[in-house]
């Protein structure tokens, strides 16, 4: 969908393309980019061997206000770094779980990113884009049988999590 474009690090025309379906809310997929995701870049990516595809997965709101923040003014390496900070200070943002502390610290992480507070407020208050995002996740999972997340489609056959080695 042209309105969300995919989120890809590594070369276009890479022999192999991995495809991560992720929840920025999902502690399997804050580990997975904690410790697979480096590794995999560096040897994979960063090499021309493998393109690297982030597909959001919303199973709730804080899912969907985390990424509406990612692609804020976002190409592949702002998004990626601010999928970064979303990962790694997971249960922070979360806090209590409660509506308005995940938006309020998901607003401070959006600023600590280098985003102004106007365009970080445009953005999250973009319901077309929010209709848009959520509409490319329901056509992507259902095409590719999503059903939890991270879940790997590497040259279209699907993966549940695995460790770095495993993926080797």
């Amino acid at each position: 969908m042209e309105m969300v474009p995919d989120m890809a690090l590594g070369e276009e025309d890479a022999p192999i393309t991995v495809i991560e379906y992720a929840s920025f809310t999902c502690p399997h997929c804050a580990t997975f980019h904690e410790t697979v995701v480096p590794p995999l870049k560096a040897e994979y990516v960063d090499t021309g061997k493998v393109r690297f595809i982030h597909r959001e997965v919303y199973f709730d709101r804080f899912g969907l206000w985390a990424a509406m923040i990612a692609r804020c003014e976002a190409g592949p390496e702002r998004y990626f770094a601010f999928a970064d900070m979303i990962y790694t200070g997971q249960r922070d943002w979360i806090g209590d779980g409660q509506p308005g502390t995940v938006a309020e610290n998901l607003r401070k992480l959006g600023l600590a990113s280098g985003i102004g507070k106007d365009q970080l407020e445009t953005c999250l208050n973009d319901s077309e884009m929010a209709q848009a995002m959520v509409a490319n996740f329901q056509a992507q999972a259902e095409q590719d049988g999503i059903r939890a997340t991270p879940t790997l489609v590497i040259d279209g056959e699907s993966y549940s999590n695995m460790s770095f080695e495993d993926l080797k």
